[in-house]
């Protein structure tokens, strides 16, 4: 089996309808593909109805943002309820928060001699939640840099750069009592990746783990070697399991969907410990 658990639509920041994402995990001989938008489920009922018929399993799911030491960091969760009330109330309220910030990053590349626009940031975003790519991608439109990656520098868009607003972001900790209150299965996304020049604490995943995380994501693009040999070792000690993912959002990021998989043993394992939802297969 080939197993991708970490994958965006445009009903976030994706480029991909939920259905063109399933047609892409189909046609990259994937068996199962997680969808996992940026604090949102809205892409949910198009995806599940694109499966039908496919024989692909679509795993329901969502990334949550969150904060903790001065370091920004990303938390996975798979096959909770999204009905369930304290959960979805954060949830919208990250969702919310993002509107707002989108409108102060927007001004500030104003500010900073940028030509471009609200109303074009929300035409790029189309249906999908206002997020940091779509704004790069106005400013690709608007011929201040020349790729999306580009944006993402201290120049413009990068954390801490001079165009970043911070937004609401939930503390991890309450991010994972959450999801397992709402049946869901947490797993902490790309922990090695550098957010503002500073990775999170060994120390702070020892108390996610405390809290409830059930697995590191290892095999990411944002990880070398190294980062990876550090986190299998960390896993192990903590009683984690480990996956591997894409973060596929299509044209937005050169990975590839199934670029990372997953062991089928550890999916069956995180299946196992949902109690919200389960895998829709076509």
């Amino acid at each position: 089996m080939r197993i991708d658990l970490h994958a965006h639509s445009n009903a976030s920041d994706g480029t991909d309808s939920p259905a063109e994402l399933v047609a892409a995990a189909v046609a990259a001989g994937l068996d199962v593909v997680a969808l996992t938008d940026h604090d949102t489920v809205s892409g949910y009922g198009e995806a599940i109805a694109a499966v039908e018929g496919t024989g692909l399993t679509l795993v329901p799911g969502a990334e949550l943002s969150c904060h903790v030491d001065g370091v920004s960091l990303h938390l996975l969760a798979y096959l909770f309820d999204p009905t369930e009330p304290a959960f979805a109330e954060e949830r919208e309220l990250v969702r919310t928060d993002r509107f707002r910030r989108g409108r102060a990053i927007v001004e500030r590349c104003r500010e900073l001699g940028a030509p471009i626009s609200w109303e074009q940031v929300e035409r790029i975003a189309g249906a999908g939640s206002v997020g940091r790519p779509h704004i790069a991608s106005a400013l690709v439109e608007a011929g201040v840099v020349a790729t999306v990656s580009d944006a993402f520098t201290p120049q413009w868009l990068a954390n801490g750069g001079r165009a970043d607003v911070r937004k609401h972001e939930t503390d991890p900790v309450t991010a994972v009592r959450l999801v397992r209150a709402a049946g869901g299965v947490p797993v902490f996304a790309h922990p090695g990746a550098v957010k503002r020049g500073s990775t999170v604490s060994d120390q702070v995943i020892a108390d996610l783990a405390a809290a409830g995380l059930a697995a590191l994501e290892v095999d990411h693009t944002d990880h070398d070697e190294q980062a990876r040999a550090h986190l299998r070792g960390l896993a192990a000690d903590l009683g984690l399991l480990v996956t591997g993912s894409s973060d596929y959002h299509g044209h937005r990021k050169t990975v590839r969907l199934g670029e990372f998989t997953t062991d089928p043993a550890v999916y069956e394992a995180l299946v196992a410990q949902a109690t919200g939802a389960a895998p829709v297969t076509g």
